[in-house]
C-alpha cells in the first residue's frame, strides 16, 4: 500500500494487505501479527472530547438505572472471580453506571472520562468520583487492583502505550478486564465490511491472538479470555436498525437508513424498549442472564473479554 503505516501491535512496516474498504477509510491486516486496524493517516481530525451531546445525555438520564446496573452486574461478578474486593478504576467511564454497580457490590471506584456530557453525568447526576482528564496525561503507579476498558481500547490510537500505562498504574497481582469488539468472531466473519463495529471511530480491531499478543508483550500474563454478547448493543444497533429497514422495504436506502440514526435516537429506542413493570424487566434479565452464559460458556458473541494479570513481584 503507498501509505505509511505502522502496526501498533508488532512494530511492522511494510507487510500488510486490505482487509475491508470503506468509503472513507481502509481497514488493513498487518501480515506479521494479523492484526487488523485502521492506520492513523485516516484519524487525524478524530476528537472524543466530545463524543456524546447534551441531547443524548437528557435521553440517558430517562433510561432505566436498574436495568443497566443488572447488565453490569455479570461484569462485577466475573471481576469477583479473580479479585474480590480492592480499589476499581474505570478507564473511559462513559455514563458510570457500570462504576455505581461496582461500587454496590463493594469496591472502591474511581475512574476517568475524556467526553464532557459522560463525565457531568457520572459526577454529578450518579455522585461518582471520576475526572475528566486524558489517561496519558495522569500519572499512576501502583494505585489500583483492578482496572477495566469496557469498549475503550478499540478507540485508542497507541494501544501498547496505553496498556504500558496501565500496567504501571496496577498494584502487583491486580488484573485488568478489557472488552472490545471481536475481529475473529462468527459474526465480524460473516458481515466483514457490514459489521455495525467497524467505523472510523474504531481503530482497533483485536483477535483472541492479537489482544493477548498485546498483554502479553506489556508485561500481562493472561488469565481468562471469552466471547461475550450485549444485549443493549444489539437492540440498539441491530433491532432498530432492521426495524427501519422494514419500514423503509427498499434495499437502496439499506445503509443510508443505518448511517442516519443518530446516539440519540437509539438512546431513545432503547428506552422505550425497557421501559416495562419491573417484575416483567425481572423475568427479562433472568432469561438475558441464562443466555448470556451460555453464549459466553459456547463462545458465541461479537465481543471479547479478557483478563490479564499483573505479576505478584
Amino acid at each position: 500500500m503507498s501509505i505509511e503505516i505502522t502496526c501498533t501491535v508488532c512494530g511492522n512496516r511494510d507487510k500488510f494487505l486490505p482487509y475491508c474498504q470503506q468509503e472513507h477509510f481502509t481497514v488493513v491486516t498487518c501480515q506479521q501479527c494479523q492484526f487488523v486496524f485502521i492506520p492513523l493517516v485516516y484519524r487525524k481530525s478524530l476528537s472524543y472530547h466530545d463524543y456524546k451531546s447534551k441531547a443524548v445525555a437528557e435521553a440517558v438520564k430517562e433510561g432505566n438505572n436498574w436495568l443497566k446496573m443488572q447488565r453490569h452486574r455479570l461484569r462485577v461478578y466475573h471481576i469477583k472471580k479473580f479479585i474480590t474486593k480492592g480499589s476499581l478504576f474505570d478507564l473511559g467511564s462513559g455514563w458510570g453506571h457500570f462504576l455505581l454497580t461496582a461500587q454496590a457490590m463493594g469496591f472502591g471506584v474511581s475512574g476517568v472520562e475524556l467526553s464532557e456530557e459522560p463525565y457531568k453525568y457520572s459526577k454529578d447526576v450518579l455522585g461518582l468520583n471520576v475526572q475528566r482528564a486524558d489517561f496519558f496525561e495522569l500519572n499512576f503507579i501502583n494505585c489500583f487492583d483492578v482496572i477495566t476498558l469496557w469498549d475503550v481500547l478499540e478507540h485508542i490510537d497507541r494501544p501498547k502505550p496505553f496498556i504500558e500505562k496501565c500496567y504501571k498504574a496496577l498494584k502487583p497481582g491486580g488484573i485488568i478486564v478489557i472488552q472490545v469488539p471481536q475481529i475473529d468472531s462468527y459474526i465480524s466473519k460473516k458481515l466483514k465490511c457490514r459489521w455495525n463495529m467497524m467505523g472510523l471511530d474504531h481503530v482497533n480491531y483485536f483477535s483472541r491472538n492479537t489482544l493477548s499478543r498485546l498483554m502479553e508483550d506489556s508485561g500481562f500474563s493472561v488469565r481468562s479470555m471469552r466471547s461475550s454478547w450485549e444485549v443493549k448493543l444489539f437492540i440498539m444497533y441491530t433491532v432498530l436498525p432492521l426495524l427501519k429497514r422494514f419500514k423503509s422495504r427498499s434495499k437502496s436506502t439499506l445503509r443510508q437508513t443505518d448511517q442516519g440514526i443518530s446516539a440519540e435516537e437509539r438512546q431513545h429506542f432503547f428506552n422505550r424498549v425497557t421501559r416495562l413493570p419491573r417484575p416483567v424487566l425481572w423475568i427479562l434479565v433472568k432469561l438475558h442472564n441464562t443466555l448470556y452464559h451460555v453464549l459466553s460458556f459456547c463462545n458465541i458473541g461479537e465481543e471479547l473479554m479478557l483478563v490479564a494479570q499483573k505479576p505478584e513481584t
